[in-house]
């Protein structure tokens, strides 16, 4: 019994010791499991990328029961601002590599003009995707109009899909240059160093995927005339 007095009593003494005292600190180690991170992102993406390929196997399945509406509603897309609209995403996945490589040096201001310039390239898609939009708007075409309920079905089924799959990437975008606007927070403040730079390595690949999308997109609605 005496061994086991002598125990409990040192293990008491111990955690005093260790910061539960009053007048001690209390000193805590963070575990960081930088695999277990990159494993959970790339299932999210996996999750993504059900999400979207579903929607494609969905064009498919309508393209391939009426092709003549689907070449003849592609007519009314703008060609060159979807061609721009990819030269630009590609741009801002070669800057957010450079971005990550950028800290990794342990070049902050680089990284984070890099970063900034992924965003401007992120905003720049957004701005004609709003032209874009809003051009087909004023001339009647989009889901529920009169003028789009007066199309053949294969037609409607294409602008359906059009805003939908479209729409849903460039929430996807908006939401990539918030992560990485905060990024950006975090390199300032030095929670993203070239010791620790895991969360951006995770918005890259987030943003990669946002770009490979649309890499996909503009062929299936632009290029099919």
């Amino acid at each position: 019994m005496s061994a086991v007095s002598e125990t409990h009593d040192n293990h008491h003494h111990d955690h005093a010791g260790h910061g539960y005292g009053d007048n001690s600190k209390l000193y805590i180690h963070i575990f960081r499991d930088d695999l277990g991170s990159k494993v959970g992102m790339w299932l999210f993406l996996f999750t993504e990328v059900l999400l979207f390929g579903g929607l494609f196997f969905l064009y498919f399945g309508y393209r391939v029961a009426d092709p003549q509406a689907f070449h003849d509603a592609a007519l009314n897309l703008d060609v060159m601002l979807g061609a721009v609209n990819t030269i630009v995403l590609l741009t801002s996945s070669l800057t957010m590599v450079l971005a990550i490589v950028a800290i990794q040096r342990d070049s902050v201001k680089l990284s984070l003009f890099y970063l900034a310039v992924t965003i401007a390239c992120a905003l720049t898609f957004l701005v004609n995707k709003y032209f874009e939009w809003s051009a087909k708007i004023h001339h009647g075409i989009y889901p529920g109009s009169d003028h789009v309920a007066e199309m053949p079905q294969g037609e409607i089924s294409f602008f359906g899909l059009y805003y939908l799959m479209t729409g849903l990437h460039t929430f996807h975008v908006i939401v990539g240059a918030i992560i990485i606007a905060v990024c950006m927070v975090f390199i300032v403040k030095k929670h993203i160093n070239k010791d620790k730079y895991i969360i951006l390595e995770n918005s890259g690949l987030y943003w990669h995927l946002v770009d490979l999308i649309w890499i996909f997109l503009f062929p299936l609605f632009y290029l099919l005339h």
